[in-house]
């Protein structure tokens, strides 16, 4: 995986500008300086998690994922390799994106226009609860797979470290509400929490979430309980 890793992401930059500034004018800090971490919010366009083994069998035999470019979380990549999902009635969406590390279950996971779009009833899940979900089918140059199940909309959510999850008086599995401004501000409620020593403070929305709110690079954001 011969990929350069990248440039501190905007908000951290900001969050230590804030700092340093807040610092040498001898002013109390705002709340959003005093948090541990800076939040970022990223919208998760549809994608798809699989196994090696799916791997192999849709691009060839000892095919390893590569990376086309580094996620937010840690040792997390969007991969070169895409596939074609086949949906009911035949219904398709072309280069659909693979994240890797490689994972033990296959899921692919919509936006809920996504899913009306190629025909899916999909439940909303938390990554890897995919019991009794629909399948499909994946197409890649090598062949076709057909999952049995594993569609799904991934509930919103945010990934905290201990810190974090202390800083805003959450636990795993707790909810919390962010706090979107803007022209088109809005509330999501009811964001899953999950906390980790290895997570960076960062919320997962969906495009259809994203879009609703006209989510930007400079869009104000905040967690709140």
């Amino acid at each position: 995986m011969n990929a350069v890793m990248p440039a501190p992401h905007r908000a951290v930059v900001e969050h230590l500008v804030r700092r340093a500034v807040y610092a040498r004018l001898g002013k109390p800090l705002p709340r959003v300086a005093v948090a541990p971490n800076p939040l970022v919010v990223n919208v998760s366009a549809r994608h798809c998690h699989l196994t090696p083994e799916t791997v192999e069998l849709l691009f060839g035999k000892g095919h390893q994922l590569g990376v086309h470019k580094w996620l937010y979380q840690e040792g997390q990549f969007a991969a070169k390799e895409t596939v074609t999902l086949i949906g009911p009635r035949s219904r398709v969406i072309s280069n659909l994106r693979i994240l890797g590390p490689c994972r033990n279950l296959n899921q692919v996971e919509l936006a809920y226009s996504d899913a009306i779009a190629l025909g899916f009833n999909v439940p909303l899940r938390l990554s890897g609860n995919i019991q009794g979900t629909p399948g499909a089918m994946l197409m890649g140059p090598a062949g076709f797979f057909e999952m049995e199940q594993g569609v799904i909309r991934a509930m919103r959510h945010v990934h905290l470290s201990p810190a974090d999850a202390e800083f805003y008086g959450v636990k795993g599995g707790d909810a919390i509400k962010l706090k979107i401004g803007g022209e088109c501000g809005i509330f999501l409620d009811k964001m899953l929490c999950r906390v980790d020593k290895v997570f960076k403070l960062e919320v997962h929305i969906d495009t259809d979430e994203g879009n609703a709110c006209n989510l930007e690079p400079d869009t104000p954001v905040e967690l709140v309980k």
